[in-house]
């Protein structure tokens, strides 16, 4: 990637602007707060990181694709028609009949609490024996951004075959994304931190966060030593929780841009959400800033409602919102139903 902000990835006949590879799975939410042992019915929903930046991006008017596999079975029925739902082409998904769709099931409350609990059932799921073999390559790599996640590696030796075979360098290979998601309980081994490692080096954009640097790799220094740490993507975007972020782009100076003030409702989704609407921008042309802001407009949309899903800002409300001053953007705070205000008064109106 060069420049300073577009996406110089050439357009290939057929391809779209965005392909998301990855395991999503059905989640089964809660409808009353308590324990999972306590809870008596739960809401169907679906959940997965990759799946989720694709919803977003179509959502957002961006051709889309997710490529995955899934049980031949109603849930993945259910995931197929979901993803679908949001514009996202799924003609590339598999079906597997011999193994499942995977689920989970977890508690009203965010993951930073105490109490929160989540259950997995996707050992031996049908996307976690995803390989080189037996995904379609072509679709995956017809596209000008490729986004993966640390999650897929995670998952099984053929997971990971896959992903390594993605961010290998090759002639025409679209520009590739890589969010670092670690999940230590999805690790069998130490092998994780090297791993992620390794993926994030061969990507052109990478996400992680502060505090996970910190945790996967022991990263005391700040974004900084993250760059130290990965000196190889064109753009390393670190995320500093509700402080903000910081983009380094080539050798430039890190960029730091402060997180928005939210009325947050629940956190579930708010990186993937970042991440897409930082992915939007770039396919757009965006410079660094405006790119650093549409991944914080994205994600307050995401933290200002409750479900792993959210319908991102219309354009020309980001738009607007990205381009005010900084002392503007430092006295927004936007709640729960501020992407449907009337964008002429977003400013008056969450403004002090």
């Amino acid at each position: 990637m060069t420049g300073t902000g577009p996406c110089d990835t050439p357009r290939v006949e057929g391809a779209v602007d965005v392909v998301a590879l990855g395991e999503s799975m059905v989640a089964f939410l809660p409808t009353r707060p308590g324990r999972l042992a306590d809870v008596p019915s739960f809401d169907r929903s679906i959940g997965g990181a990759e799946s989720n930046v694709a919803c977003a991006l179509a959502a957002a008017g961006h051709s889309a694709r997710w490529v995955s596999r899934v049980g031949a079975d109603g849930f993945g029925d259910h995931l197929l028609d979901a993803v679908g739902g949001w514009g996202v082409d799924v003609s590339a998904v598999r079906r597997d009949p011999a193994r499942p769709t995977g689920l989970y099931f977890r508690t009203a409350g965010d993951r930073g609490t105490d109490a929160h609990e989540v259950a997995y059932y996707r050992a031996g799921s049908a996307a976690s024996v995803m390989g080189v073999a037996n995904v379609d390559l072509d679709a995956v790599r017809a596209c000008r951004v490729l986004h993966l996640s640390g999650i897929t590696a995670a998952l099984s030796a053929d997971c990971l075959g896959l992903l390594r075979e993605l961010t290998a360098p090759r002639p025409g290979r679209p520009l590739v994304s890589f969010d670092v998601n670690h999940r230590p309980g999805l690790w069998p081994d130490a092998a994780g931190p090297g791993v992620l490692l390794e993926l994030a080096r061969g990507a052109d954009i990478v996400f992680v966060g502060e505090d996970e640097a910190h945790g996967v790799w022991g990263v005391t220094g700040g974004p900084e030593q993250v760059r130290e740490l990965l000196p190889e993507p064109e753009v390393l975007v670190v995320k500093e929780g509700a402080r903000g972020a910081t983009l380094f782009h080539g050798d430039a100076p890190g960029v730091f841009q402060p997180a928005l003030a939210v009325d947050v409702v629940a956190t579930t989704g708010a990186g993937d959400a970042f991440a897409a609407g930082f992915l939007s921008a770039t396919l757009r042309g965006l410079p660094d800033r405006p790119r650093l802001r549409h991944g914080h407009l994205w994600a307050a949309a995401a933290l200002t409602t409750p479900g792993d899903l959210a319908v991102p800002p219309a354009r020309d409300t980001a738009d607007r919102l990205a381009a005010v001053g900084d002392g503007t953007w430092g006295r927004l705070r936007l709640g729960p139903g501020w992407t449907q205000a009337d964008p002429r008064a977003e400013e008056e109106v969450r403004t002090p």
